[in-house]
């Protein structure tokens, strides 16, 4: 366990950065840039985002199951790795290929920004993320991740000072995440031995790879699809607005989703020694805390939304607090969903729920960005990644209704909404403040905090080890 508070604390602390620098860059970026300028980044991007898909296939999640389940043994390890990853090599291969021909061949707007995203795909090449992941190193990860992302800041306001520095802000986002994955090969050698391998080796891994790389395609759908949808059938800044929505809400939402990523590859290896018990116990600690979070900060951001966008992206974007309202309400479809996916569904290599939950989720976005977006722009798109997220949610927990005690789980989060609500309506009242937005929302965010830890105060005394570590016979019940 001391080993997971350590692997979570290194991603909470990249998290809090990841917080932290939105709050320098993005108010300084949109005004500088513009919804418009903001649009096409994300519409170029959105693009490349489907070859980089390709080039890595379902090798994230694959990658990091499978070196978690070995290892303990250098030889597998070894092999695995050099297996997975001259699969990942050959598609990137292709996929820059592709994409170089896609330039050339086809003739569509901002082809100058197009060019200079391929960066990103030839950063797919030297992606070692799922690696580590697989070994829980995570404090390699984040070390680099936080270095290059303090140097993209400070290179952002160096070099970005007009509308026209669009190009420059496309290479300093596309060559730090270049560099972030060049960074991580020197760790490499000290970790695995040259090992060579078969045709054999290398043809085994395709398959459940391929499975896993259909869901991470229909993810995409909804994740990324509707801005290429809103770019194609509304005005471009529809797509600025419903892409600076989404970040905000991102941010809080991969702090708490953080823990699923720390926690695949140990499931993973629990699941090899067949030690079930700890995998219940784990999977109950992390709803409880993960629904601790997503609950406050849903409907944290729809009741501070219209005093802090103006503030934090400038009046242009105040179409973007609206859009919040909306994509709020995914935090909890998406965190429940996620300790499903990655506590129990993949660790456990139950693919086919996951894989129809995702596909299931991508055709009711597409249905409903077809039929809303043309009358509703950016507000359609949202609605139809709420429907996305709640079938997604549903159907596996639906599937997986009689292998885990989900009453309980439900039993033990229904303390935190009522507490939420609580915390919402005292929030919301202060909004009828008449006093400076910046100053009023501050004093939101601070109440918020104050009256949500004080009424969680046990279960916040608990997490801090203050009150105990031990767990009560009622708990164990739940494991079980």
């Amino acid at each position: 366990m001391n080993q997971i508070k350590k692997n979570f604390i290194y991603n909470v602390f990249y998290q809090i950065l990841l917080l932290i620098l939105p709050i320098v860059t993005v108010p300084y970026v949109s005004r500088i840039l513009g919804s418009e300028g903001l649009g096409i980044y994300s519409y170029t991007y959105s693009i490349v985002n489907y070859f980089m898909l390709f080039a890595m296939l379902g090798i994230n999640n694959y990658g990091s199951r499978s070196i978690a389940k070995v290892r303990n043994d250098k030889e597998k390890l070894s092999k695995y790795f050099f297996s997975i990853y001259s699969i990942q090599l050959i598609t990137t291969f292709i996929m820059i290929i592709c994409y170089l021909i896609f330039i050339l061949l086809f003739n569509f707007d901002y082809k100058y920004i197009a060019i200079i995203q391929i960066i990103n795909i030839i950063s797919v090449l030297f992606d070692i993320n799922w690696f580590f992941f697989g070994l829980e190193k995570f404090k390699i990860t984040v070390t680099r991740s936080t270095i290059l992302k303090l140097l993209s800041v400070i290179l952002i306001f160096m070099f970005v000072k007009s509308s026209n520095d669009l190009w420059i802000y496309t290479i300093i986002i596309a060559t730090s995440t270049l560099l972030s994955q060049l960074i991580l090969l020197p760790f490499l050698k000290k970790e695995i031995s040259f090992f060579k391998i078969k045709r054999k080796d290398i043809t085994k891994h395709i398959k459940p790879i391929i499975i896993l790389f259909i869901p991470v395609v229909a993810i995409s759908l909804y994740q990324v699809m509707d801005k290429i949808m809103l770019g194609n059938m509304s005005v471009i800044n529809e797509v600025g607005y419903y892409e600076q929505a989404g970040k905000i809400v991102s941010i809080p939402l991969s702090l708490i989703t953080a823990l699923g990523t720390i926690m695949l590859p140990r499931i993973s290896n629990l699941v090899a020694i067949k030690d079930l018990n700890a995998i219940k116990k784990y999977i109950y600690k992390s709803v409880k805390f993960m629904m601790f979070l997503a609950f406050p900060i849903c409907l944290g951001l729809i009741a501070v939304s219209s005093d802090f966008i103006p503030v934090f992206l400038g009046y242009e974007f105040t179409k973007s607090s609206v859009l919040i309202y909306y994509l709020s309400i995914t935090i909890i479809f998406i965190s429940f969903a996620n300790i499903v996916r990655t506590q129990y569904l993949i660790p456990n290599e139950k693919d086919k729920i996951y894989v129809i939950s995702v596909i299931g989720g991508a055709f009711v976005n597409l249905i409903a960005n077809l039929l809303l977006i043309p009358h509703f722009h950016s507000i359609g798109a949202c609605i139809g990644t709420i429907f996305a997220e709640f079938f997604v949610m549903i159907y596996q927990t639906i599937a997986v209704r009689k292998e885990l005690p989900l009453v309980s789980y439900f039993k033990s989060i229904l303390p935190f909404i009522i507490k939420a609500l609580i915390m919402f309506s005292t929030v919301m009242i202060i909004k009828f403040i008449n006093i400076i937005p910046v100053f009023r929302f501050i004093l939101q965010v601070i109440i918020g905090i104050i009256i949500y830890g004080l009424l969680n105060i046990k279960y916040v005394l608990e997490l801090l080890n203050i009150s105990g570590g031990k767990y009560d016979k009622k708990k164990k019940k739940i494991y079980n």
